[in-house]
């Protein structure tokens, strides 16, 4: 079974070193978006500063098999 890693930018504490068997590209994708909702959750305020935040998908061999991106920012006024 396939290994992937998920890593946490810009917090590096969050790289992932130990990667999780999941059965296809799909599946881990499914966990990515999960994680990414874990992630916005947890964060509470910090989150909405603006700055993006991004889970790295990365396979055994290395290669960034896909990214998922997320910011968010309060509108004050209307204004963006």
């Amino acid at each position: 079974m396939p290994r992937y890693f998920f890593n946490v930018y810009p917090d590096s504490a969050e790289l992932d070193r130990e990667g999780t068997e999941i059965t296809d590209t799909h599946t881990a994708q499914a966990e990515a978006v999960r994680m990414a909702g874990e992630i916005m959750r947890d964060m509470g305020r910090q989150f909405w500063t603006g700055d993006e935040w991004r889970l790295e998908v990365i396979d055994a061999e290395g290669n960034r098999i896909f990214v998922v991106r997320f910011s968010a920012r309060e509108v004050v006024g209307g204004e963006l």
